[in-house]
């Protein structure tokens, strides 16, 4: 048989931003709605390094493509390198042949952002226009691009801890997307926002509740395990809380654990996931001074819809190669 094997520039090229939320909103109404199966992300530290071997099995359901991703995450790669690596491993519904083998590292940054976008669609103030990013690393540059896609973003405000790399990434985004774009000197600065991102990788939090304005709607993306922890325990506690995948959250969702630990929440503050928001079953926002909250881990059906979708789409355009397997 015939694998086909994408690159990270064939991912580039096959897969634009406005797609990956299309896809990536129809896959988490699917997982809602239990349509779709796959297990806890298993996550293996890695001796001697600050990296961790992470993999996440799925399907999209009855017919439907299935399939693994595998990912080295090394959250202090050197700078302009993917802090993901690895592959996703997609398999033929029709025969359980294996059918693909695509770089994860590209494909996880863009659905990771279209996520957050859709989750954002749907919790954030309709009139929101100033976006938040704490974070200057690859998820903050992706974010950017999913984010002005949900809102009529006017302002975008960007905190790091390296202030000049801060400017540096304030000044690509204001150029690729013709939004105003300040670096400041305080993560509460950028907390002030309508909108606003924690993209980091942080083992303490970076955005405090105290921070938050009436109507701010907080989407934690930098932490996927139990232990690095982007919000303090009173940000989870003034929020509605909404997750991708519930399962998981309960197992690795660092913020909400130590709110819970610290008793200033109790179980039933995580609502639900914002698959069950899209389709209806719960409530998202009720009102306009409501602070809301989406906790993304990552769920391999995101992945395994935006893979099957390249794969459709390289087959048809003759794109990636071939190898005997």
């Amino acid at each position: 048989m015939k694998l086909l094997i994408l690159s990270r520039e064939d991912v580039a090229s096959l897969l634009d931003m406005q797609t990956a939320i299309k896809l990536v909103d129809n896959a988490m109404r699917s997982l809602s709605l239990r349509e779709t199966s796959q297990i806890v992300r298993r996550i293996l530290p890695l001796p001697g390094s600050d990296g961790a071997l992470g993999d996440m099995p799925g399907s999209l359901g009855t017919g439907k493509p299935f399939g693994l991703k595998c990912v080295a995450a090394f959250p202090f790669s050197k700078r302009g390198q993917s802090s993901h690596r690895g592959a996703v491993l997609l398999f033929d519904p029709s025969s359980g042949e294996p059918a693909a083998i695509i770089e994860a590292g590209l494909l996880t940054a863009i659905r990771t952002a279209a996520a957050t976008a859709s989750a954002t669609s749907y919790l954030a103030r309709s009139d929101a226009r100033v976006l938040g990013l704490i974070g200057t690393g690859e998820q903050a540059h992706w974010h950017a691009r999913a984010l002005v896609l949900v809102r009529p973003f006017q302002r975008i405000l960007v905190w790091g801890r390296d202030r000049a790399k801060a400017a540096l990434f304030a000044e690509a985004v204001q150029d690729a997307h013709g939004v105003p774009c300040k670096a400041v000197d305080k993560a509460a600065e950028a907390a002030s926002a309508d909108v606003i991102c924690t993209l980091t990788s942080a083992s303490e939090p970076v955005l405090r509740g105290e921070w938050l304005y009436a109507g701010a709607h907080v989407n934690l993306v930098g932490s996927s395990s139990v232990t690095p922890c982007e919000a303090d325990e009173l940000c989870v506690a003034r929020s509605r809380y909404f997750v991708d995948w519930e399962e998981s959250a309960r197992a690795q969702a660092s913020e909400f654990h130590r709110a819970l630990n610290a008793n200033v929440i109790s179980d039933t503050h995580m609502l639900g996931e914002i698959g069950a928001v899209a389709v209806g079953r719960i409530a998202g926002r009720r009102d306009h001074r409501e602070i809301t909250l989406y906790k993304s881990l990552g769920v391999i059906v995101q992945d395994l819809v935006c893979a099957w979708h390249l794969y459709e789409r390289a087959v048809a355009q003759r794109i990636g190669q071939r190898a005997d397997f």
